[in-house]
């Protein structure tokens, strides 16, 4: 078996043909930065409030 497979290998020859994509590569990301706004609202909201707690 193995036998049969190197002489098929051989006879096919070693070339390999690589050809770039007519289409574009898309990638899609599906991230969700809803937390770290968040996040970043009450971090600044919390400074804004303890800079001006005479107001609140």
């Amino acid at each position: 078996m193995l036998a049969g497979v190197a002489i098929l290998s051989a006879s096919l020859g070693g070339c390999i043909n690589i050809a770039a994509p007519d289409e574009p590569i898309v990638i899609e990301l599906n991230i969700n930065i809803r937390q770290e706004v968040i996040y970043r609202l009450a971090e600044d909201a919390a400074n804004t409030i303890d800079e001006n707690a005479d107001i609140f």
